[in-house]
Formats: structure tokens, sequence, C-alpha cells
């Protein structure tokens, strides 16, 4: 909690207490009336401290959006950019450690050999991927065949 709200505590239990001293001073007859001014500005502090919470959550929702506007379009995640080639090829070599270990143990010199061949095997074909020479990737753009189409 900030200074602001500490003052602000303090300044809330003072009234609490000013509140309860008037309800001694002047009896049951006033109960009511007392707490009902009391509960007012707890409903004031509360409506302030939620108005504050609401504004400084819309200003950063209106920076991260005009943030967004102002960067150039990200490729879409399946195009096999740097960083998902490089995540790919390090969660594989990671695999990799027990895979070789569990081919080793089952199968010897040629499970371990057939395990890099799978690991190289996906590794190669996914940084492939998107090349001319590669097939089909999945991301050419279809034409429009006619005014239906979107």
């Amino acid at each position: 909690m900030d200074a602001t709200g500490r003052a602000r505590d303090a300044e809330l239990k003072k009234d609490l207490d000013a509140t309860v001293n008037a309800r001694r001073e002047l009896g049951a007859d006033y109960e009511a009336a007392l707490v009902e001014s009391f509960l007012e500005k707890v409903e004031q502090r509360l409506d302030t401290t939620v108005d504050r919470r609401v504004r400084r959550q819309l200003a950063e929702q209106q920076m991260v959006v005009a943030r967004d506007q102002s960067r150039p379009a990200r490729p879409s995640p399946g195009d096999g950019g740097f960083g998902e080639r490089f995540g790919l090829a390090i969660i594989s070599l990671i695999l990799a450690i027990p895979l070789s270990a569990i081919a080793v143990v089952n199968a010897g010199l040629l499970g371990l050999v057939i395990c890099w061949l799978g690991v190289f095997g996906v590794n190669a074909v996914h940084s492939n991927r998107g090349w001319p020479f590669a097939g089909s990737s999945g991301h050419e753009r279809r034409e429009k065949s006619s005014d239906w189409d979107d």
C-alpha cells in the first residue's frame, strides 16, 4: 500500500473513532444516522479507489493498443521464423538426451543411430518447411475463384 493509501486508512480510522465517540455522547437515538454517515464515507472511499483503478487499467489498455498499432505486423506463428526453429532445435536436443539413453539400453548402438536420425529428420523437415523445394507448406495464398470467396 502506498503512502496515500495509508493516509486514507488513518483518515478512515479517525472517522470511525469519531463516529463511535459521537454514538457514546449522543446515545442510541442517533446510531442509525451516525452509521449511515460513516458508511457514506466508506462508500466514497471505495468509489474513489475503484475509479482510480479503472482509469489506470483503461490507460494501460490504451497504451497496449497504441503500442500494438505502432509495431509492424508480425509473421504468423506458422511461418517458421528464427525463434520457432531455434526453439524446436533446443527442445529436440533436450529431449534427445533421455531418448538416446532409452534407445541405447533397449537397442544398443543401432537404437542410438535410429534415435538421432529421427531427431535430425524432425529438425530438417521443420527447418525446410516453406522453402520452394520442400513441397507444399500450406502457406500459399489461394487465388479467389469468384467474388463469393473470402
